[in-house]
């Protein structure tokens, strides 16, 4: 669902501009692209500071609407203050909403819990925890989840294995990473029989 955003058009660009624009606690922008002409904007401080909470945020489709008209667009890039953290500038880059994008998502792991692999002793590596994805942006997921719960000690996740939205694909290079691995070793059968009896025995 695309995130409805107004912004005024700024007349004056420079340092001095922007300076200004900040004290009015208030934040410079520009969108960029679809071989056109950049346009500066300014946006309410406040409100793009109650955005930015908003979680993958740059999977997004942003509606800019400016006395112009209104711009499709994605979030490419924010510049925080380096003391206060409080957001200076951002980024938008124009889009053709019937035209694939390419986008890196998060991967997240669930049912850590009850993976098979590691309730027998092994070892999760989550080495990738994100994914390039290619598609429309109203297709794009805000994250891609790896289920452990039938993940034995030895097996393995690849790009290739994600579960990805219809119309959605992975970007290049991605299927042959390995995002998610249980590592260790299988406990040994005839050991783990024993154990039982042997605590059995000692109870005697």
């Amino acid at each position: 669902m695309a995130i409805n955003l107004k912004a005024e058009i700024r007349n004056v660009a420079g340092k001095g501009a922007a300076r200004s624009i900040r004290n009015n606690k208030n934040i410079p922008a520009v969108i960029y692209g679809e071989k056109k002409d950049p346009v500066a904007i300014e946006l309410n401080g406040r409100e793009f500071e109650m955005l930015l909470k908003t979680p993958s945020l740059r999977t997004k489709l942003f509606k800019i609407e400016t006395p112009k008209g209104t711009e499709d667009a994605m979030l490419m890039d924010i510049q925080y203050h380096p003391v206060s953290d409080a957001a200076i500038h951002a980024d938008f880059k124009r889009i053709d909403v019937k035209s694939p994008v390419n986008v890196s998502v998060p991967v997240e792991v669930i049912n850590v819990e009850t993976s098979r692999g590691l309730k027998l002793g092994g070892v999760l590596n989550f080495a990738v925890r994100k994914v390039a994805l290619r598609g429309l942006v109203d297709n794009i997921p805000e994250k891609i989840t790896i289920d452990l719960t039938n993940l034995n000690i030895g097996d393995s996740v690849h790009g290739s294995d994600l579960v990805l939205p219809e119309g959605v694909e992975l970007g290049l290079h991605q299927a042959e990473l390995a995002f998610a691995t249980i590592g260790g070793k299988m406990p040994d059968e005839e050991g783990a029989a024993k154990a039982p009896a042997a605590a059995d025995a000692a109870k005697k």
